[in-house]
């Protein structure tokens, strides 16, 4: 018998099990059930049981009053072949909201992973682009969830996104220190950056969730220690950005906004906000995450397109970052003294040029 058409043994009792669950939201999920089928999922077995089993995970979750993990677990593997839209049939923006508003981490992830899939193409990522408010809820989740993984997870598909939707991206792709940072491939749309960028009430929302002030005492309002994993988030995600659009990470229309939640004047954007106004530089830890933040930030300006705004703009914010911050000063000038000594002298030079005249 061809391997590929052995069935999968246990299909019916899990699918007998799931009609249990559907009618008893309270009932504890028999984990050897699940795991027994999801060891045998193969790219060749997963089409034929997609029908069987997915939607009824789908109706489960919807409900479903204990820990997801193991539903969320299976109902991954099962979504392997299947494209964003074709996902968007069987678990529309509702049920994306829900599970990206969840507790559960694991529901948390599932809905990442499915937007994920909006990243293999640019317009994939221009329908997603188009569903504001699961947007606002996975940026929500992203900077608000306590658990790393889902912090992770949400930092790599914001990338990812904005990286195929790029309508500015470097033609041949960026590497630095042999570490790839833009793929090779051709400009997107741009939806998604305007949608996170240009739309008054997501780049509100990255603001609000990383910057102190009265809206963060308010009900709901994230902790010290929420708030600098958010703000942590944020800043390991800037420098692939502006690497992709360095003007949309530098500044904004929302000056307004910039006033409300971080106190501060003028059109500077994300880029502006994260290093000189988010972070509260008597942290230590916050303080050495914003060095680590510029390190990478200026090793990879190095190997972007020259432009007078980009230079411009980088000798105004690290002159301004460094004027009242001797270690942070120290640890750029001795930057290239920690770099692959094929990049130091460039590097070099490069700081040199956006910082020497300091």
């Amino acid at each position: 018998m061809d391997v590929d058409t052995i069935p999968v043994t246990g299909v019916d009792e899990l699918e007998k099990h799931l009609d249990e669950l559907l009618a008893d939201p309270t009932l504890e999920p028999t984990l050897k059930l699940f795991d027994d089928v999801e060891l045998q999922l193969t790219d060749a077995n997963i089409p034929s049981l997609i029908p069987r089993l997915l939607p009824k995970i789908t109706d489960i979750l919807k409900q479903y009053q204990q820990d997801p993990a193991i539903l969320c677990s299976l109902a991954i593997k099962l979504l392997a072949p299947l494209g964003f839209t074709q996902i968007l049939s069987i678990a529309p923006e509702e049920s994306l909201i829900q599970a990206l508003r969840s507790p559960a981490p694991s529901a948390n992830i599932l809905a990442m992973s499915i937007l994920e899939k909006a990243a293999r193409s640019p317009s994939d990522a221009a329908i997603l682009a188009m569903m504001s408010n699961v947007v606002a809820e996975f940026v929500t989740r992203w900077l608000s969830a306590p658990q790393v993984e889902v912090g992770e997870k949400g930092s790599r598909v914001l990338g990812d996104l904005l990286d195929v939707d790029c309508d500015t991206r470097p033609p041949d792709g960026l590497s630095v220190n042999g570490t790839e940072i833009t793929v090779r491939r051709p400009p997107g749309q741009g939806l998604m950056w305007r949608r996170i960028f240009q739309d008054r009430d997501i780049y509100g929302l990255v603001l609000s969730l990383n910057s102190r002030g009265p809206h963060q005492n308010a009900e709901g309002g994230l902790s010290t220690k929420q708030l600098t994993l958010a703000q942590g988030r944020l800043l390991r995600v800037l420098p692939r950005l502006a690497a992709l659009n360095f003007g949309a990470v530098a500044r904004t229309d929302f000056a307004d906004l910039n006033q409300r939640y971080a106190g501060f004047e003028g059109d500077g954007g994300l880029l502006h906000f994260a290093t000189l106004h988010m972070v509260d530089r008597e942290d230590m830890l916050m303080h050495l995450n914003l060095i680590d933040f510029l390190e990478t930030f200026l090793s990879i300006q190095r190997i972007t397109p020259f432009s007078t705004y980009k230079m411009e703009t980088l000798t105004k914010l690290l002159g301004d970052a460094t004027s009242r911050d001797n270690v942070l000063k120290a640890a750029i000038l001795s930057l290239p003294e920690r770099t692959v000594p094929e990049e130091a002298d460039d590097l070099g030079r490069f700081i040199q040029e956006v910082l020497g005249s300091q």
